[in-house]
């Protein structure tokens, strides 16, 4: 198992935002969290990058305990997040952008990963010399998608890629997290849109504030009557 959470608590300020989660990744799989606002997705992604200490539990990464890595350890041991919000520096261009992302690398394989990731967004490419600021919406999340890559992650944590988006652009983002996986990169995605993502994902785990109440496979989750109605619109 990539990626094996137990029994995690997380506290702000005496509040309970996850409680007692037990979380499990396969390598290779795209696994969502699905919920409300508030139910505690991204306080798991935060605890899984380093960005949240943990109240109680353990997360063990590729077999590694992750409790005394620290966020940039962890980063450069191969989990890469994508936070809400895209985290992109505006005062840099394009290309910037990417190279910065693969500081501290010491391989040689750093522009065939700008390549990749040009070749996955070939919009990138078009406006490589474009600074940050001045980006679309979906070009900025595009950017902080291909960020994450250049730090060449096994796991990939998104945090709500479509939010803000239009609809064209949410396919888009959806059909290039597939592409993204089939080249060997395993997900862990958190989405407002839940029939999206489960439709792109193996398997899925429903939160309710801050608990696990449900988790399967994506087609069995869309079509449970409970998921249908709470989160997917019948």
């Amino acid at each position: 198992m990539l990626l094996d959470i137990a029994d995690l608590w997380v506290i702000y300020d005496r509040i309970q935002a996850v409680r007692g989660v037990d979380l499990q990744v396969a390598e290779g799989e795209i696994v969502t969290l699905i919920g409300a606002n508030g139910a505690g997705k991204s306080s798991i992604l935060r605890a899984i990058s380093g960005l949240q200490p943990l109240a109680q539990g353990t997360i063990r990464f590729a077999g590694q305990d992750l409790a005394k890595w620290p966020p940039q350890i962890r980063a450069q041991r191969g989990i890469a997040h994508v936070p809400e919000g895209r985290g992109i520096f505006g005062s840099l261009t394009v290309q910037e952008n990417l190279r910065l992302a693969a500081y501290g690398r010491r391989d040689d394989q750093i522009q065939a990963d700008l390549d990749r990731v040009y070749a996955l967004f070939p919009r990138l490419a078009e406006r490589r010399q474009q600074w940050g600021s001045t980006l679309s919406g979906g070009e900025q999340q595009m950017l902080a998608v291909g960020r994450a890559l250049m730090r060449r992650g096994r796991l990939l944590l998104l945090d709500e890629p479509s939010m803000g988006l239009a609809p064209f652009l949410v396919k888009e983002i959806f059909r290039i997290i597939q592409d993204i996986n089939r080249q060997g990169t395993t997900v862990l995605l958190v989405e407002q849109n839940a029939n999206q993502a489960l439709k792109i994902a193996h398997r899925g785990y429903v939160l309710e504030t801050g608990e696990i109440i449900l988790a399967g496979a994506s087609t069995a989750l869309l079509g449970n009557p409970m998921v249908r109605k709470a989160y997917l619109g019948h």
